[in-house]
């Protein structure tokens, strides 16, 4: 991994206006039944009401246990996906509702990374048609042609300008990766929504592509929401982080501030489960990994109140009733939960005892710390 410090990265991309507001976002995939006459059962509560910003230069992780509607939150950023509520709006104009043909001129603003460099490329295509299709299809003018157009972009993002006329299969899964990347990048995007670029490829390429990802940013000020279930991973590269559970954003702030302390039980359980490679500092009594208890709850049919309350050892009465807001409670720092972490709790002991004392405390006279 790259060796730049958090305070050389914030000084060489400094944030400023809010680029993306996302507000209430909601995507209800309705479950249908009947061979004959469909009808509306349910709905699966992919994304449920949530709140976040993306300012102009910076990089928002966003990460979360699979299935929890990380991918989603991407598709329906890049419009990808017809959101069933809320809003989005994009540079101070509201993008939730735009039909195809008035989405068209955005595309060139907004662009996405996917997940697999495997099946995001037409294997029936060559890397200069790939490349090169944003050109045609929003009809960009290229002064010394197309062919120069996508050379230049394989060479910023390290490969070689002569595989033009390469197929997808001739590339290892970085370098189709880096293909994906050059795609995203040829109408010069402002933001990029990354959906998990890495996590389909060996450690030692993930390095790699984050530094691209990373370097690519500086040069072309571009800003990304950052998709991820790897916290290390999302740690090297965010500016800012928010927590996604079953639907909901839980919680959200600065890198190090999340990283240094979680406010939210369930922020709290995932840093647990970073592995630290270095013997000499896995200091085991303060990184006792927390296990949760249960299964994740069905999107079909999410527990009343906080969400994480089935599996979250603070939950008391008070979580089954209501719904927890996101709350401030540091600069920049809101967290969603009643009884937010505190600083004893952080060591196995401090958890044990404040486990028990929450025990302890009868349901009806429970008030939020």
């Amino acid at each position: 991994m790259s060796t730049t410090t958090s305070t050389e990265r914030t000084a060489a991309r400094p944030a400023t206006d809010d680029l993306l507001q996302v507000t209430g976002l909601e995507k209800h995939f309705p479950i249908t039944r009947g061979a004959f006459i469909r009808r509306t059962v349910g709905a699966v509560r992919a994304v449920d009401g949530i709140d976040f910003t993306v300012r102009s230069g910076e990089t928002l992780g966003l990460v979360g246990e699979s299935g929890c509607g990380k991918s989603t939150t991407g598709r329906l950023i890049s419009r990808l996906l017809e959101p069933t509520g809320g809003k989005i709006v994009f540079e101070g104009r509201d993008i939730t509702h735009l039909s195809s043909r008035e989405m068209r001129p955005l595309r060139r603003e907004v662009q996405m990374i996917f997940q697999d460099p495997y099946s995001s490329l037409n294997p029936r295509h060559t890397v200069g048609t790939i490349v090169g299709a944003p050109f045609r299809v929003q009809d960009i003018p290229t002064p010394q042609g197309v062919k120069r157009a996508v050379q230049d972009l394989l060479a910023l993002v390290g490969l070689n300008p002569e595989h033009y006329n390469r197929y997808p299969h001739e590339f290892s899964g970085g370098q189709r990766q880096r293909i994906g990347i050059a795609r995203a990048l040829a109408l010069r995007p402002k933001l990029i929504v990354a959906d998990e670029p890495v996590s389909a490829l060996d450690v030692s390429i993930q390095a790699q592509v984050v530094n691209l990802l990373d370097d690519l940013q500086r040069e072309l000020n571009l800003t990304y929401l950052f998709i991820a279930h790897d916290l290390s991973v999302v740690k090297h590269i965010s500016d800012r982080v928010a927590v996604m559970y079953l639907g909901k954003i839980v919680e959200v702030a600065p890198r190090d501030a999340l990283y240094a302390a979680p406010m939210h039980p369930y922020t709290l359980a995932l840093l647990s489960a970073v592995p630290v490679p270095d013997p000499d500092r896995r200091d085991r009594a303060q990184r006792e990994r927390i296990l949760l208890t249960g299964d994740v709850p069905s999107p079909i049919d999410p527990p009343s109140g906080c969400r994480f309350r089935t599996r979250c050892w603070k939950a008391r009465e008070l979580c089954e009733r209501e719904v927890p807001p996101l709350r401030e409670l540091a600069t920049g720092h809101v967290v969603a939960c009643h009884f937010p972490v505190e600083e004893v709790e952080r060591t196995p002991g401090g958890r044990a005892a404040a486990q028990q004392a929450a025990a302890s405390v009868p349901p009806a006279t429970t008030t939020p710390a």
